[in-house]
């Protein structure tokens, strides 16, 4: 086996999401329109934002690179099936693979940071209103955003070189479209304690930490909003946390059912559909439930639209 990894021929093949031939163009239409859905939302709502001055705040900021993040995350996953599907073919080089598996971890961590990040930026500005710009300032928003990413970079590129030490043989089959840590870690033949320990010790850090804070920080606007006289601040202030509300649960709700199908049952399948909400689906949606939610945001979409019809 080891003198195998030294032929030159490093290549996984991807089962992708069904081998029957009469639904690949359904899968190529289906997850193309999308893709260019998900990319084309999430740009209109980063041009919105830089483009309207009253949305330079912080929550607009961390929205902002909440769309860049959403785009590079189905993009590190959908272009690549697009091609295999496309050219019927189902392999993946052992770089490109790796290179897929870092990135994938990177961008899904930088959405947990910056849902986190937003649940408590609304806790100061509901909870603490006379204090919210002196917490929130400029330095500090750039400087949460800089360490979520430096905290991803290097999480993500310990958990690649423990991967490079494991050995595959030549064409291992991965049961799903793309490449998945857990996957690759069922799939080789050494022995995985390190990266799993790994694996769990940064799922709870990572995940269990982010999410008591998310839920701390609503528990204390619900308690703010609850003693709120105005019905005007109230409705302002549901129409910010709501949208983001949805956004935590599609994201948690997901990543959940993707840890879950992968722990509870041996069945790719479940797994797999879980990953497309994860991947494809959420980052698709969020778009919308933050324009069609947030005037703010919906105003700014308006006043951008109109000003490019309106463009000679």
């Amino acid at each position: 086996m080891e003198a195998e990894n030294h032929t030159g021929v490093w290549e996984f093949v991807l089962l992708g999401l069904s081998d029957d031939p009469q639904l690949q163009p359904l899968f190529f239409g289906l997850f193309l329109s999308m893709y260019l859905v998900t990319v084309l939302g999430n740009l209109l709502i980063i041009l919105a934002i830089s483009s309207d001055p009253h949305l330079h705040t912080p929550m607009y900021f961390f929205l902002s690179n909440l769309s860049f993040v959403e785009v590079c995350l189905t993009s590190t996953t959908v272009p690549k099936m697009l091609v295999n599907t496309q050219t019927h073919s189902k392999d993946i080089s052992y770089r490109g693979c790796l290179t897929q598996v870092y990135f994938l971890m990177i961008f899904a961590g930088m959405d947990n940071f910056l849902l986190t990040v937003m649940a408590f930026d609304r806790f100061v500005a509901i909870c603490h209103p006379l204090n919210y710009t002196v917490i929130m300032n400029p330095q500090l928003c750039v400087l949460l955003v800089l360490l979520s990413w430096l905290i991803m970079f290097w999480v993500s590129l310990l958990h690649i070189l423990l991967l490079k030490r494991l050995t595959f043989s030549s064409g291992t089959a991965v049961p799903h479209f793309f490449c998945e840590l857990a996957q690759l870690l069922k799939a080789t033949s050494s022995d995985t304690l390190v990266n799993i320990i790994l694996l769990y010790v940064v799922t709870a850090l990572l995940g269990v930490f982010p999410a008591t804070g998310i839920l701390y920080s609503y528990s204390q606007i619900l308690s703010s909003l609850l003693r709120m006289s105005s019905s005007v601040g109230k409705s302002k202030a549901f129409s910010t946390c709501g949208s983001h509300l949805c956004v935590v649960s599609l994201f948690y709700g997901t990543g959940l059912g993707v840890h879950l199908s992968s722990a509870m049952t041996q069945s790719s399948q479940g797994n797999m559909i879980a990953s497309v909400m994860y991947t494809v689906v959420t980052p698709m949606l969020n778009p919308f439930i933050y324009s069609l939610r947030n005037r703010d945001v919906k105003g700014a979409l308006g006043r951008l639209l109109s000003r490019v019809a309106s463009c000679p």
